[in-house]
């Protein structure tokens, strides 16, 4: 007969205590799903300024709507924070910042970043008139 071979168990999400790091991560994969589905409405936008002014029209009344603005701040701050947090990766990749101080830095930077970049770019394009 042979003997049982105990083997650890995979650590699961209730074996560990949530950090801003590990949300932080997901939220990374996820806006980079999203960024697909909004490089679809970047790319409407582009056909539709090639097609001519009716079809331009149509998706500019799209994206001046109260939820064409909510999608688009949404594409604006999906492709902010995964550009920070792709830097934050590189970082790690590159063998640095894995303290828990240095991991908890980059994180934070990461996250103030990304919301402070979106809400630059939308101040900026408020500015030159780019919302009306």
């Amino acid at each position: 007969m042979t003997a049982r071979i105990e083997r650890p168990l995979s650590p699961h999400l209730q074996t560990y205590r949530w950090t801003l790091t590990m949300a932080l991560s997901i939220v990374h994969r996820a806006t980079g799903i999203a960024l697909y589905f909004g490089t679809l409405l970047l790319a409407w936008w582009l056909i539709a300024a090639a097609s001519g002014p009716s079809a331009y029209a149509n998706v500019q009344a799209f994206t001046g709507s109260l939820i064409g603005k909510l999608i688009v701040f949404g594409y604006t701050w999906s492709l902010m924070h995964h550009l920070f947090s792709g830097i934050r990766h590189l970082v790690w990749d590159l063998g640095y910042g894995f303290k828990a101080n240095e991991r908890e830095a980059l994180t934070w930077g990461a996250l103030i970043a990304g919301i402070s970049a979106t809400v630059l770019v939308w101040i900026i394009a408020y500015a030159v008139g780019g919302g009306r």
